[in-house]
């Protein structure tokens, strides 16, 4: 049986100036977002301050995470525009910091990060003073792929731990936990100049000592900042939710991160990975 929402998992309804032309331009150019692929809460509040994150290499993903809503199956061809027409949609949309990230794409012999690197390059030649964020996946753990963003300079490498480890046979059944701790680690050995960052979903049965376990992990690995969310089930299909976790517990996660060491917490229900994703460069 599904659980039914609490009160403050409601979302209010807002205005939605820029909606309309943001969704106009992305469609036009052909262009995927994360906020529309994976049915983020905040997309209205978002694209009406003309934000969005961008998703490359298609909208397909090779993985068979069970809490995601991105399709999985056959990928498809790695556009070769995506990086000029993303660079000019940073431009239109005057953005200050632009977070880019892709689906899972193991069936590329680098996991798609030459296409990373394309797109931050392509992104910085037309927009010189824009901050950039990407969201990574772990690459199977290829090294060199790795080097291919991080020399590429973003501001910020952002991947996703998602879950605690116990979760992840259930939850993330291609994924490695510890691969991606060090996908973190391997960042800071490699450029300690570029800013890393993690988030983990909330209410999927985690504990939360196994939480604490988690935090202390990531800054272990150095990670700078971090996200904390409530998990949604996109459908009856999809891994369930265990539990809706209370704002203030959610309150108490962000000042122990922070009493471990990060420099930035987002922390709460409708908190996802690039959910004012530039504050946490001021």
């Amino acid at each position: 049986m599904r659980l039914a929402k609490p009160e403050w998992m409601k979302i209010r309804s807002q205005t939605i100036e820029n909606n309309v032309m943001v969704e106009g331009l992305l469609k036009n150019r052909g262009l995927n977002t994360v906020c529309e692929q994976a049915n983020c809460p905040n997309i209205n509040e978002c694209f009406s301050k003309k934000t969005v994150t961008f998703m490359i290499l298609g909208n397909v993903c090779t993985r068979n995470c069970t809490f995601c809503t991105v399709p999985k199956g056959v990928p498809q061809i790695v556009s070769e525009d995506e990086p000029a027409l993303i660079a000019q949609s940073v431009l239109e949309l005057n953005l200050k910091h632009v977070v880019i990230t892709s689906v899972t794409r193991d069936d590329l012999q680098d996991g798609g990060a030459e296409h990373f690197a394309k797109v931050i390059n392509a992104v910085r030649n037309r927009a010189k003073d824009v901050t950039i964020e990407v969201l990574i996946p772990d690459f199977e753990g290829n090294i060199s792929a790795l080097e291919k963003v991080i020399n590429a300079k973003p501001n910020v490498i952002n991947h996703n731990i998602e879950t605690v480890p116990n979760l992840y046979s259930a939850v993330r059944p291609m994924a490695i936990y510890k691969r991606s701790i060090d996908l973190l680690c391997n960042v800071k050995k490699l450029d300690s100049s570029i800013s890393t960052k993690s988030g983990i979903m909330v209410g999927l049965g985690e504990t939360q000592q196994e939480m604490l376990a988690v935090f202390k992990d990531l800054r272990e690995a150095l990670c700078d900042f971090l996200t904390i969310g409530q998990y949604l089930a996109p459908s009856k299909n999809h891994y369930p939710v265990a539990q809706y976790i209370h704002p203030d517990i959610f309150e108490k996660y962000k000042q122990i991160a922070y009493s471990m060491g990060f420099s930035h917490v987002e922390s709460g229900p409708f908190v996802r990975s690039s959910y004012h994703a530039g504050e946490a460069l001021k």
